[in-house]
């Protein structure tokens, strides 16, 4: 079993590799969306109080995990499952690198979209109009640009990373720094808008009632699950790639608060420029309908609202294309990451990296067509694989408990004395509180596909947003990892004995 060689030079560069994982449109185009739908009469920041509690529940617990999972296996999400957990732990593995390639597939086509309004909004108008902008999407979703532009993602991701970690670290040192800044012109932009502080004092009041109501702690907890990259193997991945002394604790949270601090930015733009140019013609109830819009394939708010928001506002075709240019780089930071799991995912198993990397490329476009052709396919993988994000987390949670929290805590971060230190409430997190969170997100979303998304064909695979697709597209896949699983081990050179304790 070959370990990687390669490695992060700088502590600042592996973080900045990382938050570019964390950081991605989840931030940008769903946060502020979800914040608004969970928000009650008065405020959303009851909301918000419960996503930073399960940013310290369940992301920096999961984070602080493949941190640490990832520098004691020194492989890909597979080779390290096997490492740390024994033969019979592959197949989980390889079903949670499964999920973030499906994913992958999928997200290409996200960022092609954000690559096209970045540079169409670049030489053409703006629309002024809801009509002008679902015709500008329309348009843009019946020609062949989704597809070119999916291609385009996927090589400039693969020519990016081609020479291997050295040149993911160089474009994050790019792409991060460059997206804070655009997202601080935008928010300073949006901030001296007139009205704009009525959105900002939506987003921060509390009303407390809505702690009582169960929806809004699971929604709180999804989007912990969903924007932070934790427990996707991601992080895992890159971790196999930093040096001892660059540190998993400190790491972590830093990953865990900056991934939502841009949720945060991100937030305030959008709700001080929604407010502020609405807010005098509409209610604050109409207001806040159209940020909770999803549209087709959850587009609404992000590719039809806020271009003709921007049209009204002075120097607003500047500032569409800045925004449309930092969603560009907060997805292609993402689809580097997922692109380089499934790249050393396939060197595990023996392939050089430059075969590996164009047989992801191919595999990827190939199979995200039917996503860039169609929006209801598209919906359907964003549905599944998102969900499916839930049993991937309780996964990495499943391989920690098997090496023991304790001993991997004693020989990851007790042996740093530059680390921040952690006590036993980690080896609880990671062997009670994740398991349940994950248990009962997952309860959760099975219920919503069965009661409000597809009520009347819950059991139908065909039906979109239904119970029975997720349950026969995990099924095929947690099948054909396990049949698989004797093989993938093989393909990976004699796995060093492991003993397993709690």
């Amino acid at each position: 079993m070959q370990e990687t060689r390669q490695h992060f030079s700088t502590r600042l560069g592996l973080l900045l590799s990382v938050l570019g994982i964390a950081v991605g449109t989840g931030n940008i185009w769903r946060f502020p969306r979800i914040a608004a739908q969970n928000g009650g009469e008065l405020g959303a920041g009851a909301f918000l109080l419960v996503w930073v509690v399960f940013l310290f529940l369940w992301s920096v617990p999961l984070i602080v995990a493949e941190y640490a999972l990832g520098q004691k296996g020194r492989m890909g999400v597979i080779g390290t499952f096997v490492r740390v957990g024994g033969r019979s732990m592959g197949w989980l593995g390889a079903f949670v690198a499964l999920v973030s390639t499906a994913i992958m597939c999928y997200y290409a086509v996200v960022t092609g979209w954000c690559l096209y309004y970045a540079g169409r909004l670049l030489v053409g108008p703006l629309p002024r109009s809801t009509e002008a902008a679902q015709q500008f999407w329309e348009g843009f979703q019946a020609s062949f640009w989704p597809v070119a532009f999916q291609a385009l993602a996927l090589g400039l991701a693969i020519a990016v990373i081609w020479t291997g970690v050295r040149a993911i670290e160089r474009a994050n040192r790019v792409l991060i720094p460059s997206l804070l800044v655009i997202l601080l012109v935008a928010l300073v932009r949006a901030l001296t808008l007139e009205g704009a502080l009525e959105g900002v004092r939506y987003l921060f009041t509390p009303q407390w009632s809505d702690l009582t109501r169960p929806r809004l702690w699971l929604e709180a907890l999804t989007q912990n699950a969903w924007d932070t990259g934790a427990g996707w193997g991601l992080i895992l991945t890159y971790a196999a790639y930093m040096r001892r002394e660059h540190g998993v604790v400190k790491n972590a949270f830093l990953t865990g608060i900056g991934n939502n601090t841009v949720s945060l930015l991100a937030a305030l733009t959008i709700f001080g420029t929604v407010f502020a140019v609405l807010g005098a013609e509409m209610s604050r109830a109409e207001v806040l309908e159209v940020m909770r819009t999803s549209g087709p394939a959850s587009t609404g708010l992000t590719f039809i609202w806020l271009p003709q928001l921007f049209a009204r506002l002075p120097m607003g075709q500047v500032l569409a294309v800045l925004f449309f240019v930092g969603l560009t780089f907060a997805a292609f930071s993402s689809l580097i990451a997922m692109v380089e799991l499934a790249t050393r995912v396939l060197m595990d198993l023996g392939i050089q990296r430059a075969h590996a990397l164009k047989g992801v490329g191919v595999g990827a476009w190939l199979l995200g067509l039917p996503s860039a052709l169609n929006l209801t396919i598209f919906g359907n993988q964003d549905f599944v694989w998102g969900v499916g994000l839930m049993l991937s987390g309780a996964f990495v949670a499943l391989a920690v408990m098997r090496y023991g929290p304790g001993r991997l805590r004693q020989e990851t971060i007790a042996i740093n004395p530059w680390d921040w230190q952690l006590g036993r409430g980690w080896d609880v997190l990671m062997r009670w509180v994740v398991p349940l969170e994950a248990i009962v997100l997952l309860g959760w979303w099975l219920y919503q596909a069965g009661v409000v998304y597809a009520p009347e064909r819950w059991y139908d695979p065909l039906a979109p947003y239904s119970v029975m697709t997720c349950l026969v597209q995990w099924g095929i896949a947690l099948g054909a990892c396990y049949l698989l699983n004797d093989w993938l081990v093989r393909r990976m050179q004699r796995p060093a004995p492991v003993q397993t304790r709690t």
